[in-house]
């Protein structure tokens, strides 16, 4: 790899590191009382399929393990925001779906963290925002193919 290419993919993935280090701490101070980022993330999840997902289909979705994703089902089943129940058709999986409390958690975290993404958004342009995103995916799919 030439020294030009591997000093821009360093920078790049530099900057990516950086700058998910810095959005994950502000939106932690933002989130409601006791909500993690991965709590959210599930929760936003749940709400955007419409429907009920396998620990595995979410584990995999968040490339997690499975182990991890229990762990975050427990919390969030704990604080009655999901529902699990047996799977009808193959006892030995689980399906996961999201109460009406974890519908209204999630549309709480939703309120307090836009202030902080509409500002930075409206701070870089959304113009700029648009030509970055194709980027981003690209780059997702791209890592999530390997």
């Amino acid at each position: 790899m030439p020294d030009d290419t591997n000093a821009l993919a360093v920078a790049l993935f530099s900057e990516i590191l950086t700058a998910d280090q810095l959005l994950r701490n502000r939106l932690s101070r933002v989130l409601p009382k006791g909500m993690e980022i991965s709590h959210f993330s599930v929760l936003n999840h749940l709400v955007f399929v419409g429907g009920e997902r396998s620990p595995a289909q979410l584990a995999s979705t968040f490339h997690v393990t499975r182990g991890a994703m229990t762990n975050t089902l427990a919390k969030l089943e704990w604080a009655g925001y999901i529902h699990i129940r047996p799977d009808w058709d193959d006892a030995r999986r689980k399906m996961v779906a999201i109460s009406p409390a974890g519908r209204q958690a999630r549309d709480q975290a939703i309120s307090s963290i836009a202030p902080l993404i509409n500002r930075v958004v409206g701070e870089l342009g959304a113009e700029r925002v648009r030509t970055t995103l194709p980027v981003l995916r690209d780059l997702r799919i791209r890592l999530e193919e390997e």
